[in-house]
């Protein structure tokens, strides 16, 4: 037999009844704005919460409301600080934890660190450390958009939804370009020629490749180990043997793989942080022939002085998901 407490009761009793709780991870305006416009969209009101800095700059974070059974989505931004915001989520994540939250589910439109994804050199894969983190701190869900990689969501062992900022971008495309049939889709290295070819695909356009000196460092894949070795001879390994030597690298003259002449360039990536490389593309579309040059972009850092840089190019104009959001009056803005 069952004894069910009468709702008088079970008032005086607290008893949680379960339900949804948005918090804001920082101060920064931009999560804070992002927090508001979601919670104002849901219907419901922001959770209690106070984060700040210890003199000595140690973060605490002190939830002011029950989260006992309660579905819990933590919003974090990523400011200039990055290291400061990223212990802000993992010492609230841990918070609700300990405070027997039923989930904690993470929205981190950027993901920080998705560059160091890959082994370079003597380094260490910095994205897989900080899923492992989120995980242990108590993560249940991620919610993130356009990951540098796709294969990030394989560090956490948690479900991650990375959503695509890629049909925004795409109206923007069709809507604010009059002339954008006469466009043609650019990837400023090899390693965003996927990415641009999907858009080229959807837009039904052209695609060129920028292929040479100019193109990221990122796009080579050494990882530190010499294979075949340095050296001809490896008698410490086996007098009889022997293994060709290496030949180094050479980034070739660079080269644009399509025609852009007398065309729009319109230049896609997922992050617009440091400039140098969208400029020296953009002067490379210009002696090729292209007559304006678009750059698009979901996460737009712009670290640095890279807004005054973009502004003297000649890039005619970046666009990032941000600043087409505000455009149309929709949802988030972020970085």
């Amino acid at each position: 037999m069952f004894c069910v407490a009468p709702p008088e009761l079970e008032a005086k009793m607290n008893v949680p009844k379960g339900g949804l709780v948005l918090f804001s991870a920082n101060s920064n305006s931009s999560c804070m704005e992002l927090s508001k416009k979601i919670a104002e969209r849901l219907g419901v009101e922001m959770g209690k919460v106070q984060v700040y800095q210890e003199p000595n700059r140690e973060t605490r974070v002190q939830i002011q409301e029950s989260v006992r059974g309660k579905d819990v989505f933590i919003i974090q931004t990523i400011s200039k600080d990055v290291n400061t915001t990223i212990m802000e989520l993992l010492i609230m994540v841990y918070a609700c934890k300990t405070s027997c939250a039923k989930s904690i589910i993470g929205v981190i439109p950027y993901f920080p660190y998705s560059k160091q994804c890959k082994m370079r050199k003597r380094g260490s894969i910095v994205s897989k450390l900080l899923a492992s983190m989120m995980c242990k701190a108590g993560l249940t869900h991620l919610i993130t958009m356009d990951l540098h990689q796709k294969e990030i969501q394989g560090f956490f062992n948690i479900p991650v939804d990375n959503l695509r900022a890629s049909p925004f971008l795409l109206q923007y495309i069709q809507e604010e370009i009059p002339d954008y049939r006469n466009a043609v889709i650019v990837a400023k290295s090899p390693a965003s020629a996927k990415r641009a070819q999907s858009f080229a695909e959807r837009l039904r356009l052209g695609i060129a490749v920028i292929h040479g000196e100019a193109q990221d460092a990122e796009s080579d894949l050494v990882d530190g180990r010499h294979s075949p070795p340095m050296v001809r001879s490896v008698a410490a390994i086996h007098p009889s043997l022997e293994i060709p030597m290496l030949i180094p690298k050479e980034k070739p003259p660079i080269t644009v793989v399509g025609d852009v002449g007398g065309r729009i360039a319109i230049i896609v990536d997922d992050i617009i942080d440091d400039v140098d490389s969208f400029l020296a593309a953009a002067e490379t579309l210009k002696e090729r022939g292209a007559y304006k040059i678009f750059v698009m972009a979901t996460h737009g850092l712009l670290s640095s002085d890279a807004p005054r840089l973009i502004e003297e190019s000649a890039i005619d104009e970046s666009t990032q998901f941000r600043i087409f959001l505000e455009s149309q009056k929709r949802l988030w803005t972020w970085p």
